[in-house]
């Protein structure tokens, strides 16, 4: 059964080369970035890290999760990557139980001095500013009950990090209740 896969994390964790190597590496499939759903809003977008996005963040993440749901129902592997905290699972559970699909959340959380470091030396459309990456690298380091979630990808490479998601994936390790 086809099924959605969070990947989430701060800004310069990998996410988005993790999901395309996941994402290439199995058929059908595809690779809902985040970023691209923000994109979308031509008028009155607000940076999504700003507390007074909480409302179009809400919004954004609620068609973000219908997309990824009705993607598996139709039979596609999803990778979503992205900013999505535990905060944000509500509507990918809803969302996953209404389209009877399996939701996997992981987290990838290199150190704080790796993905200040990496999330710098991205391109001039990603965020690189170091101190939103270290408030959201904060927002990342304690999940609670997502504790089992998070995967320390701090010494590994983009390849390394998707194997040891696929691994992730394959034990059924980071799959949520609906």
């Amino acid at each position: 059964m086809s099924k959605v896969v969070i990947l989430t994390g701060p800004p310069g964790a990998g996410k988005s080369t993790v999901a395309r190597l996941l994402a290439d590496a199995v058929s059908p499939s595809v690779h809902l970035h985040t970023d691209d759903f923000y994109a979308y809003i031509r008028n009155g977008a607000i940076l999504p890290y700003l507390p007074e996005a909480q409302r179009q963040n809400e919004v954004v993440t609620t068609v973000l999760a219908q997309a990824a749901a009705g993607y598996a129902e139709g039979g596609y592997e999803v990778f979503c990557d992205g900013v999505v905290g535990p905060w944000f699972l509500d509507p990918f559970r809803i969302a996953a139980k209404q389209h009877g699909v399996p939701l996997h959340y992981v987290v990838l959380r290199p150190d704080e001095a790796t993905t200040v470091t990496r999330a710098g030396g991205r391109g001039a459309d990603a965020l690189t500013d170091p101190e939103p990456v270290r408030a959201m690298h904060r927002q990342f380091a304690d999940l609670g009950e997502f504790e089992p979630h998070a995967l320390d990808s701090t010494g590994l490479d983009a390849t390394a990090t998707a194997a040891a998601v696929r691994d992730a994936l394959a034990g059924e390790t980071h799959r949520l209740k609906p």
